[in-house]
Order: C-alpha cells, then structure tokens, then sequence
C-alpha cells in the first residue's frame, strides 16, 4: 500500500501530549490562605521539627476557616443530610450556624450526624453502588478539616497519584500512560480494588495519619467521622471498615491509605499511574509484570484490601486491550470505554425520547451541550467512533420527526431525504466528527 494511501486508510486521532494538561501548580498556589500562612507553607517546605504536626485544631474551628468551607458547601449545593437541612437552609441562617459550629469545635462538643445513605446505579451496569450524604453541617466541618489537612499530606504523595489533587486530573495520568506505552512498556498490570473505599482499614489508616499529625483533637475529630453511623431506610448502623463515598474528606483519606503503595512500586523501579483506586503498572517484559503484580498482591493482602479475582490481570497492550481512566487503549487505538459510552448514549436517549414535545432547536441546544462536553475529554479518541455516533444520534432524531408525522418506527428510508445531516446544522446540532476534524487540524498546526 502507498503511503498516501494508508494515510487515508489510518484512523486518525490526536496524541494526549499533543494537548498537553500542563505542570501542576505549585502548593503555595492552592493551598487556602486562610489557614496556611507564608511562614507556616515555608515550615511545611523545609519539614516541621519531628516531623509531625502538633497545634491544628485552632485552625481548623477559626472563623475565617469555617466562613471559607461554608462558602465552598453552598456552592457546590448538594442534598440535603438526615437531618433535612438544605444548603439554602444552613445559608439562610448564615452567622448563626458558623457562631455555633466555631463553639462546638472549639469547647470540643461538636459530634457528627449519620450518614444518609442513598444507591445510584452504576455506568453500563444493572447493579448500583452506595453513597454517603452527610449533613450539610458535617460537610462545612469536614472541608474546614480538608483546608488543614490536604497539604500536609499531599506533599508526601507521588508524582505518579493524580486522582482528586490540585492541578492534576486525568489529562494528565492519560499522557503519562500514552507516553509509557510509547517507550515500549506494552505488559500492563491492569489491577482492580475491590470496593476499596468500603474497605479501607479504619486502624492502619489512623496510623498512617500520625504520622504527620499528633494534634489529639484533629486526629479524634477524624475518628469520629470514620466511625459515624449510616441510616439506610430506617436502618442506622456502623461500617467496621471503610470511608464514605460522597463525604468531603474520602478522597484525601484514600490517598492517604494508597500512598505506602506507590512509593513501593516506585522504589521497585515499576512505573505506576494511579488515578484514586484504578491504577495499572505499565512494564517492558511479561516478567516485570508478573513481579509487579505479585508485589501489589502481598501489600494489598498485608493491609487488608482485596485485588478483584477477574478484573485484575496483566495484558499484552499491543494485542489487547485495558481501560484507564475512561478511554481504552490496545495497540494505536483509543475508543472510549464501553462503560463510558453506554453512559454518554444512554444520557442522549433521555434526551432524544420521541414522546417529547420539545421543539427540535431547543432539543439541539440541550444535546449540544453535552456532546461539547463529552468531546472535550474524549477528543483523543479515533475519527470514526464520532462518525458513527453522531449517525447515531441524527437517528434518534429523525425519529423524533417521524414520530411527529404520526408514522411508527425508526427513521429509514427517504426519512433520511426529508431530514438531511445539512437540517440538523441548521438545527444547530454540534457534530462530533465535525469538532474531531476541527481538533486535527489545529493540533498539527
């Protein structure tokens, strides 16, 4: 075949690091101003004497710390806890409840509420996962507790841990993974936690945290929060393992627990990327892999974590395939996973009902909003997935129409003259391979 040729014939797709993510920002740029100073960020810079934090729970119930996590809560709204205080309820009595949660903390008489616990179905699955939704007062404390806490330990935390840390995401662990691949580390220890946060060990991961905090108030304040109760229906009871999912402070903690782990894979000299509890470990030879995989298996059995039996295996990369974090990889291809996609066309066909009686532009509109969405983080992938999908999408459409013309069915046939791709423009449906060509273009110049 001509070169020319198998250019036209080649799925086209961008490199990650071709749209680089960018160098994650430094701590003084995030870390909140209301708790860390100049002079203590510089003390956390050059190491505190004994290196454990002594004097936290003053900063913790300070006023301006508790205003600052308050505003934070409210912002990102959320449901409302057992107690059935919305956000716009705790708002409306604004000094009040932050003059009470300052004297609770500071007399030491503050005692979390349980849990509510509510089960949202999982992506592409019939099954569903539980979720924690603490009192909008137990969230305030919570990210007040996250303001002091999250840089003193994130200092200690991998290069390669990039999930739920500042100036880091999943751009970039996806050009790291494609960057490993490129220098030939093909044999991919794909590995799978099962239902890791509900596992965490409550004990080892107190431990973990003495070692950078001695303040007796701060650590027992996190003790009571891992041991709050959980209502479910009308049940309440006690987790012996495990953090919420949904509370504030769950993904600094289960950094924390997962931290001993990648410096140990480091210091083996395996290349690790770990985005929260997912994470593959990307080597050069099947045998590499086979002793990355037994190494993570005897720390994860020495700390009371179980690796799934059929989710966890190790992979040939240029053969088969492996899924991080939302896109899957095998050989040059890049496909969102089937999981992400089954999700993406099942938020469509909500959107796309043929009962609806929404006029086609405003249809268009609100589509169109989640297509761009969706583009943007998986704009990596090959031309030809937005090819099809956005085929797919004009065919829920035109059957919208039909159904409108009082005919039964899918759109077929001359449906396809009534309505022509050129009507969904002018609609102003936004096309995905349209947007994907856009993105090549720019990405070569």
């Amino acid at each position: 075949m001509s070169e020319q040729r198998k250019r036209k014939t080649e799925p086209v797709k961008v490199s990650f690091a071709a749209t680089p993510a960018g160098k994650p920002p430094s701590m003084r740029d995030w870390a909140n101003p209301t708790v860390w100073t100049d002079r203590m960020l510089t003390t956390l810079e050059q190491g505190v004497r004994g290196g454990r934090w002594h004097t936290l729970i003053d900063k913790v119930y300070a006023p301006i710390n508790l205003f600052a996590a308050s505003a934070n809560v409210i912002g990102n709204r959320g449901a409302a806890g057992v107690d059935h205080q919305t956000v716009e309820g705790f708002l409306a009595q604004g000094q009040e409840e932050l003059d009470r949660l300052h004297e609770a903390l500071r007399t030491n008489t503050y005692r979390p509420q349980a849990v509510r616990r509510v089960w949202i179905p999982k992506p592409g699955s019939k099954e569903q996962r539980p979720l924690g939704v603490p009192t909008v007062r137990d969230r305030v404390v919570q990210t007040a507790l996250l303001y002091v806490m999250e840089p003193i330990f994130d200092t200690t935390f991998s290069e390669n841990s990039y999930g739920f840390r500042h100036g880091r995401g999943c751009h970039h662990a996806l050009e790291r993974v494609e960057e490993l691949l490129n220098a030939g580390n093909v044999f991919v220890v794909d590995a799978d936690l099962k239902s890791y946060f509900d596992t965490i060990s409550k004990p080892r991961l107190m431990t973990r945290i003495r070692e950078k905090v001695s303040d007796s108030r701060m650590l027992r304040m996190v003790e009571m929060f891992l041991e709050q109760g959980v209502l479910d229906g009308m049940r309440e009871w006690t987790p012996e393992s495990g953090t919420p999912q949904g509370a504030v402070l769950s993904p600094l903690l289960a950094n924390i627990y997962l931290n001993p782990l990648d410096h140990l894979l480091a210091e083996a000299g395996f290349a690790m990327v770990r985005y929260a509890d997912d994470f593959v470990i990307m080597c050069k030879t099947r045998e590499d892999a086979d002793r990355a995989l037994a190494l993570v298996q005897r720390w994860v059995d020495e700390n009371e974590l179980t690796l799934h039996p059929t989710k966890t295996r190790i992979v040939d990369a240029r053969t088969e395939g492996f899924d991080f974090p939302g896109y899957h990889f095998r050989g040059d291809l890049r496909h969102p996973r089937k999981k992400s996609q089954q999700k993406f066309q099942d938020a469509v066909r909500e959107k796309t009902k043929r009962t609806t009686g929404q006029c086609m532009p405003l249809v268009c509109a609100r589509l169109s909003m989640q297509l761009r969405g969706w583009f943007t983080y998986f704009r990596h992938c090959q031309s030809y997935i937005f090819r099809g999908l956005d085929s797919w999408i004009r065919g829920r459409l035109r059957s919208m129409l039909r159904k409108r013309r009082k005919r039964k069915g899918r759109a077929r046939g001359r449906d396809h003259q009534r309505w022509p791709n050129a009507f969904f423009d002018k609609q102003g449906l936004y096309s995905l391979y349209k947007a994907h060509a856009r993105f090549v273009q720019s990405s070569r110049r």
